[in-house]
């Protein structure tokens, strides 16, 4: 897939100077790319807080999401768009990830919704991670890993343009 984004070092630098103007402190750690959770051990090791995975979704009539949450949560989508009160959810494509939020699949993450000025994504979070203390997201690329304060995260959301539902998640069993 080739895209015309801006290089990874560009999208950064736009991210950090984006959180400086808006008041919200960070920090990151550079790693090998990862592009799954199961590939996350190494960061779980040098970084605390709260690993997180986001879920780039389009439900049945077109809607676009972007649900964040706990690493270790087994999502259960039937639930969850039953919840939301939204159609059936499927995994939005590649194409349509950089379209929307201009970053490549690996590299999903909430800061990407800098990058979504027509506001066509909703935002899920996930109620329990807020309250587990520091929260990571890759800075628009998946060699890199920032840690934001969970309200700074909401209020990130916010300054992008949109209104985050924060709601409990539920879970697949087994």
């Amino acid at each position: 897939m080739t895209t015309d984004l801006p290089d990874p070092e560009t999208r950064e630098a736009a991210l950090y100077k984006f959180l400086t103007n808006i008041g919200i402190a960070w920090s990151t750690i550079e790693h090998a790319p990862v592009f799954t959770v199961e590939d996350s051990g190494d960061i779980y090791q040098r970084l605390s807080g709260c690993h997180t995975k986001n879920l780039f979704l389009k439900d049945k009539k077109g809607g676009l999401w972007l649900v964040v949450v706990r690493a270790e949560l087994r999502v259960d989508l039937n639930a969850l768009a039953k919840q939301l009160g939204a159609p059936r959810f499927s995994f939005g494509s590649a194409e349509l990830l950089v379209a929307t939020l201009g970053i490549t699949p690996g590299s999903v993450t909430p800061f990407a919704l800098i990058n979504d000025v027509d506001h066509k994504v909703q935002v899920v979070l996930d109620a329990d991670m807020l309250t587990r203390g520091p929260v990571n997201y890759h800075p628009l690329r998946n060699d890199r890993t920032t840690t934001i304060a969970p309200e700074d995260l909401v209020r990130f959301v916010e300054a992008c343009g949109h209104k985050p539902i924060i709601a409990p998640i539920p879970q697949r069993a087994g």
